[in-house]
């Protein structure tokens, strides 16, 4: 596929979700998620295993049985995540804040705002963060985010415009993200990080589900250097065509001595808020790739 048409077809099926009655786009979405769920092997295999370190009891096994019937539950909330993210630029941003309700913790967040130093959210990929994001916008908070950087630059051109329309601010990852997000920092903003996947390969190495893996460390490294409230969240679908969000009490991040250590100590922190909020919903994570020893 060119990068002409690719740009055409992304702009094409969210301009069809947009336009598509609610729950009738997510019907579609979830039919089709199933469908690659079904057709992809590797996918599949490796949201199964994913889902078995979540779902696993300490000292025990996961039934299959029950095994499989999160990962069908998976692929259709992926397919629901996709619909749902698509449709809310086409959502007014008043029906956005009426379906969506912070459960707990939104203290810490206007706790960390009257602090005047910036707060980051750390967040694993479970359900809708989107959603989070422009709830937040309506709360007047805001939130900047970092994304992969897409081909072709029209692709991710389109991609921005779509979240920034919803009230968030997107940066590519690249080398100029740092500086971004340590100016939003400083000027008491709200930083969102996905810091469940190792996308760029330079994580650091901490205890996550019971076995050793890498994850960024970013959201440490931030709130050690800037001295901002760091948080860990997760953004769920449901109940119904609602969404709600957990919000963790604000995880220490004070320097002790070299920085290396503290990052890592600090992220091994977050890694146990995240693994919290996973199992909260754990066929609302959505990781289909690699992610533990052997994978």
């Amino acid at each position: 596929m060119s990068s002409q048409a690719r740009v055409a077809l992304f702009k094409s099926m969210g301009a069809l979700m947009e336009a598509l009655p609610e729950r009738v786009d997510v019907a579609i979405a979830q039919f089709a998620a199933a469908a690659y769920g079904r057709r992809s092997k590797e996918a599949r295999s490796h949201l199964r295993r994913n889902l078995a370190h979540a779902l696993r009891p300490e000292g025990g096994d996961v039934d299959d049985v029950l095994l499989d019937r999160f990962v069908e539950r998976a692929f259709a909330s992926y397919g629901q995540y996709w619909a749902e993210g698509a449709k809310l630029p086409g959502i007014e941003p008043r029906k956005v804040f009426e379906r969506f309700r912070i459960g707990e913790g939104l203290e810490h967040l206007y706790a960390a705002k009257e602090r005047g130093m910036g707060t980051v959210i750390a967040l694993p990929h479970v359900g809708s963060w989107e959603w989070g994001g422009s709830f937040l916008n309506s709360l007047g908070l805001g939130m900047t985010a970092v994304a992969e950087d897409l081909e072709p630059p029209e692709l991710f051109a389109w991609f921005k415009q779509k979240r920034e329309s919803i009230g968030i601010r997107i940066e590519p990852l690249d080398e100029h993200a740092g500086t971004v997000l340590l100016q939003t920092l400083k000027g008491g903003g709200v930083v969102g990080l996905l810091c469940d996947r190792d996308i760029q390969g330079n994580g650091v190495e901490v205890e996550f589900f019971g076995e050793r893996v890498k994850i960024p460390a970013g959201p440490a490294a931030l709130a050690l250097r800037t001295g901002a409230t760091l948080v860990a969240a997760g953004c769920y679908a449901g109940p119904g065509r609602d969404h709600f969000a957990v919000i963790t009490a604000p995880i220490p991040a004070e320097r002790t001595g070299r920085l290396r250590d503290d990052v890592t100590r600090v992220t091994q922190l977050v890694a146990v808020q995240l693994e919290g909020l996973i199992r909260r919903a754990p066929e609302q994570w959505h990781v289909l790739q690699p992610r533990f020893a052997g994978d």
